[in-house]
């Protein structure tokens, strides 16, 4: 009888806790997370980025020159030191959108899928996370110019080593290449988890094949010969239309609007207004563009000079349709893709169209993206229709007009081409002291000591004034 008096009560405490345990489980955050919504969360993470004006961590629409300060001024004349947003930054893309997808990748690897469902599928998912992951990688290049990349990511190894930007970039270029080939357009992906394109491979593709010609043109001064048979191998299979866009589709509630509604409207501040350089830019080409750029103050659209104070209340203003919670994020467009092609074929590169048909269809596509008419009027003006002779002005300056919101892109496409001219901020002298890349982060200075010495020196010294290895002119 003991025995079994023994027995119901084991097994009664053994349910009991058994209970308490799934009782204890926090369901919202589990310990083990599946590899699909950790994709989701790497694509969310790095579309913030991309999007966000926070000063603490993303200050490229200043650096761009598209928005400036109105109290203050601090980041618009380049001070990443007091905020330390060169950390921030680096920080940023490697523990969210690069950590995900690495953690993306191996659940996947390990996860059973169902009989039914093809292998191709997984394969897929690994190959859209490698094109995601070329693309943090490139942004990182761009704003850096080398960082830890084959030693990254490994939690026994906290010291890693710096790559080269040349040698990172190479590798990137193979593995896209290796990623495209891989996909089977006739096999799903992400499905739902998907937020860019719904899952779609074939869209994918298409955005690997993009990603080749922006990586192929990015080396365009550095290496000629691989810009060529990047850009080449890409041409053939890239965006065809808008309806290719890599757009991230942000809802109206916290916390999954658009960061740009963040910084400027539930923030409550008035920290930012539209930049007297590309105001007076637009208002001299008279651009139709302007009214989705800007509201109108006085009848006229008028920015604020350049990193010194600038009132609110006396300038233009970002607009509802930007400022609004919904405002898509952008990773890739049509535009962009044109615009690269333009300059391509402006380089001699043999395509299948001229610099001049990429670039007015490149300006075309700008129009129709931000809602704008009269783009043939436009192309037909003396100062903007294509001119080979001046095609890195004409191309750079539409490329980074077309750029807006997107300030990392405006920022390089003016460091790779020299176009437009800069506004000189106060306290800044002249443009050559401009910076052109970011430094590194403070704190690799104390706790990767070793890696950031050979780092610096690598790249010529860590200065705001060292240009990237592909920035030779």
């Amino acid at each position: 009888m003991k025995k079994i008096v023994t027995l119901i009560f084991l097994a009664a405490f053994c349910a009991c806790t058994d209970q308490f345990e799934d009782f204890n489980e926090d369901k919202k955050n589990p310990a083990v997370v599946e590899g699909e919504p950790l994709f989701t969360s790497a694509q969310k993470s790095l579309t913030d980025q991309i999007s966000s004006t926070n000063v603490n961590q993303n200050i490229f629409k200043l650096c761009a020159q598209y928005w400036t300060e109105t109290t203050y001024t601090d980041e618009a004349n380049y001070d990443l030191t007091t905020r330390n947003i060169s950390a921030n930054i680096f920080r940023y893309y490697y523990r969210e959108p690069l950590k995900d997808l690495l953690e993306a990748e191996i659940r996947i690897k390990a996860t059973e899928y169902p009989v039914e469902e093809s292998p191709q599928v997984k394969v897929n998912k690994l190959h859209i996370i490698e094109l995601l992951r070329a693309y943090a990688f490139q942004q990182l290049v761009d704003i850096f110019g080398a960082v830890p990349y084959t030693e990254a990511l490994d939690v026994k190894n906290v010291y890693p080593a710096y790559d080269a930007g040349e040698a990172i970039y190479k590798d990137l270029i193979a593995r896209v290449n290796a990623a495209v080939a891989g996909l089977d357009a006739g096999n799903e992906s992400f499905g739902s988890a998907d937020l860019i394109y719904g899952g779609e491979t074939g869209r994918w593709i298409k955005f690997g094949n993009a990603l080749k010609i922006k990586l192929g043109v990015s080396l365009a001064d550095y290496d000629p010969a691989l810009a060529e048979a990047t850009v080449s191998a890409g041409v053939a299979g890239a965006f065809d239309s808008a309806a290719d866009d890599a757009l991230f589709a942000y809802l109206t509630a916290s916390p999954n609007y658009n960061p740009i509604y963040a910084d400027v409207i539930a923030s409550g501040r008035h920290d930012f207004i539209p930049a007297n350089t590309i105001v007076d830019i637009m208002n001299g080409l008279e651009d139709p563009r302007r009214a989705a750029y800007f509201t109108l103050y006085a009848g006229e659209y008028k920015g604020g000079a350049y990193g010194y104070g600038a009132p609110y209340g006396s300038h233009s203003h970002i607009p509802d349709a930007i400022s609004a919670p919904d405002f898509k994020g952008i990773l890739f467009t049509y535009a962009e893709v044109q615009f690269y092609l333009a300059e391509a074929a402006a380089r001699g590169f043999r395509l299948p169209a001229t610099a001049e048909a990429y670039y007015s269809e490149a300006v075309r596509a700008s129009f129709e993206f931000w809602g704008a008419g009269g783009a043939d009027a436009y192309l037909a003006k003396d100062e903007v229709k294509y001119s080979q002779a001046a095609w890195k002005e004409r191309i750079g300056l539409q490329q980074w007009l077309a750029f807006y919101t997107r300030g990392l892109e405006g920022y390089t496409t003016w460091r790779r081409l020299d176009y437009p001219r800069l506004n000189i901020a106060e306290l800044i002298r002249e443009e050559s002291e401009i910076p052109v890349r970011f430094t590194f982060p403070v704190n690799e200075q104390t706790l990767n000591k070793a890696s950031y010495e050979a780092a610096s020196q690598l790249i010529g010294g860590d200065l705001l004034t060292t240009k990237i290895f592909w920035d030779k002119y």
